[in-house]
């Protein structure tokens, strides 16, 4: 039997693979007939717009769970069999958790008209803010009991409340892009996160965590510092991606048009649907996988295993999406959208970079790697928009794509030298 055959089959990490495909194909048909209808009836500006407020969401929705997300995953998987950790780890996260968006989300009211006018360059939609200072509470409890399912390796379960996710925000957008146009697709964004979590507690309601002793501990001051560390990588995390899009978004906007950014963030979408097949294992199965390997040894193994299985799964994808790229944009846009096939050969080279550079990044995260990873979010955002400046005045919006797969290039060099005493120590 073929080597590379015989590893998959028995590897773990296919296993999951596999186990997420199923909620990874439901996201990637609701996606798909999410942005068909958005492509359909709103266009490329419509679409600019949208991932000005889902970039903004992002940044909110890691700050309103004070961006401990990944620290439950670690924790919970780190300390399951020690209840009394345990109960610390839990009730600390889940207080952070719902105080910070309760917070977050006041101010986020209180600077509706302000963001409104900031954020998607209007006041008329104050109450997309005001809706989502609402929502933010319910999301961001829903994305804490998602990481603790996570970490417990809950993977079916976990499987389950995503398609659910998938499912709700399809109809939520399919309904409110119909209704209100682009009102319902901004409405949309903000909105229907918050009504998952009433069907992730129907799940998980009967399971042993689930209680009061385990969600409404004391305070911990070392479980809190430990939460620090992660609460710092995922802010930084969160902040500097969305903040570097929506400055590179901006540069198109004023150099060129509104439409020009939309074809942009048309490629981005691209990018983040087949992507997602990836990054959903390297989320559920990948991260919490790190967080138990105590040895070097045993770390090296996974990290060159993962990068055995998914470097030809991934080049293979690639290779497929470039061929087919004018049916890919019929199908998922429409014929305004043609312009955006010039863009595929730079951006999946970026993507290839992306995802060989992501496989380093989350060792950094999953132990707890925290300064040398704020060090580089920030130092590649930085350089992302700088070379994005130069290179969409000489180039174009292409210059945004070819400034995207410069810095993932650099990026996944770096993570080499970062971690070359764990890949090329003998």
């Amino acid at each position: 039997m073929n080597p590379f055959i015989k590893k998959l089959k028995s590897a773990n990490l296919l296993r999951v693979f596999s186990l997420t495909g199923i909620s990874t194909l439901i996201k990637l048909v609701t996606s798909y007939v999410t942005v068909k209808v958005l492509a359909t009836i709103i266009g490329p500006s419509g679409i600019a717009m949208m991932g000005q407020l889902q970039n903004f969401t992002t940044i909110l929705t890691t700050l309103g769970a004070g961006g401990i997300n990944n620290g439950v995953v670690k924790y919970v998987a780190e300390y399951q069999e020690e209840p009394h950790v345990l109960k610390s780890v839990l009730s600390n996260g889940f207080k952070i958790t719902a105080y910070l968006s309760l917070f977050i989300g006041f101010i986020i009211i209180l600077l509706s008209g302000y963001l409104s006018t900031l954020i998607l360059l209007d006041s008329q939609y104050y109450y997309i803010f005001v809706l989502f200072g609402i929502s933010l509470f319910f999301l961001s409890i829903n994305n804490f009991f998602l990481s603790v399912l996570n970490g417990y390796k809950e993977f079916r379960m976990f499987i389950v409340v995503n398609i659910v996710t998938s499912l709700i925000g399809l109809i939520f957008t399919i309904c409110l892009v119909s209704l209100f146009n682009i009102k319902g697709a901004l409405i949309s964004i903000v909105s229907y996160q918050a009504v998952v979590v009433f069907f992730t507690i129907i799940y998980i309601r009967k399971l042993g965590w689930f209680k009061k002793s385990f969600l409404w501990g004391t305070w911990n001051k070392e479980m809190i510092k430990k939460y620090a560390f992660y609460s710092s990588m995922a802010i930084v995390a969160a902040v500097t991606v969305p903040v570097s899009q929506l400055i590179i978004r901006r540069f198109l906007i004023d150099a060129y048009s509104i439409t020009d950014a939309g074809y942009w963030e048309a490629i981005n979408k691209i990018s983040g649907l087949y992507l997602m097949v990836f990054t959903s294992t390297f989320s559920v199965y990948y991260l919490p996988r790190l967080s138990e390997i105590k040895d070097q040894l045993t770390l090296k193994s996974e990290i060159i295993k993962t990068y055995k299985i998914f470097s030809p799964l991934l080049m293979g994808s690639l290779i497929l999406i470039f061929i087919l790229k004018n049916i890919v944009i019929s199908v998922l846009f429409s014929k305004d959208f043609y312009p955006v096939k010039d863009l595929f050969l730079w951006q999946l080279l970026g993507d290839f970079f992306k995802i060989l550079s992501w496989i380093l990044a989350f060792v950094m995260v999953a132990k707890s790697m925290s300064k040398i990873y704020i060090i580089t979010e920030i130092s590649f955002s930085v350089l992302q928009i700088v070379i994005s400046y130069f290179l969409i005045n000489s180039n174009g919006v292409l210059g945004a794509t070819q400034a995207y797969c410069v810095n993932y290039f650099i990026y996944f060099v770096v993570m080499l030298v970062i971690f070359k005493n764990i890949l090329f120590k003998k």
